[in-house]
């Protein structure tokens, strides 16, 4: 287990949001449960106060801290996609429980948390040694909402959209 992993602020919705999370990434699963044992800012006693659960082997904990919490760009979470299918099933997912999408494989999850749902591919297309091919793949990129790794490989290599 690492020394050190990221812990979310939930207003009510940990152990709902921890839920979700780990039903989209193999190597997933919820570790405990934490209530609370008295009344509190948190949650009046028996509610769910933290969760701990694992993300594709990463730990995390989710803390229902008793108010709402905005989250920012400046954290997000990258998933790295295997492949297209990877990328759209993540993507609609996300979408379906009442995600946004964003600009540039960007896409924040109903809870507020901003994910890049991103392919493999994508570093040697935006930073291949065809500096004119990364630049226009850069530039597909920057069009793109959720990104499509046919249109980058096209674009790197000079191709019109099919």
């Amino acid at each position: 287990m690492s020394k050190v992993s990221p812990c979310l602020w939930f207003d009510g919705e940990a152990e709902e949001a921890a839920k979700f999370y780990v039903s989209l990434l193999p190597d997933s699963r919820i570790e405990k449960v934490q209530k609370n044992t008295v009344d509190s800012p948190a949650g009046k006693a028996g509610s769910v106060l933290v969760v701990e659960f694992t993300l594709a082997g990463q730990r995390f904990m989710a803390l229902n801290g008793g108010m709402r919490m905005e989250y920012t760009d400046a954290v997000s979470f990258v998933i790295d996609c295997a492949d297209q299918a990877e990328v759209d099933r993540l993507w609609d997912a996300i979408l379906a429980h009442g995600g946004k999408a964003e600009q540039c494989g960007w896409i924040r999850d109903r809870y507020g948390l901003a994910w890049q749902i991103t392919p493999s591919a994508l570093p040697k297309y935006l930073g291949g040694s065809d500096k004119a091919g990364a630049q226009r793949a850069m530039q597909a990129m920057l069009g793109m909402v959720k990104l499509d790794i046919e249109g980058l490989r096209r674009a790197y290599e000079g191709k019109s959209a099919a």
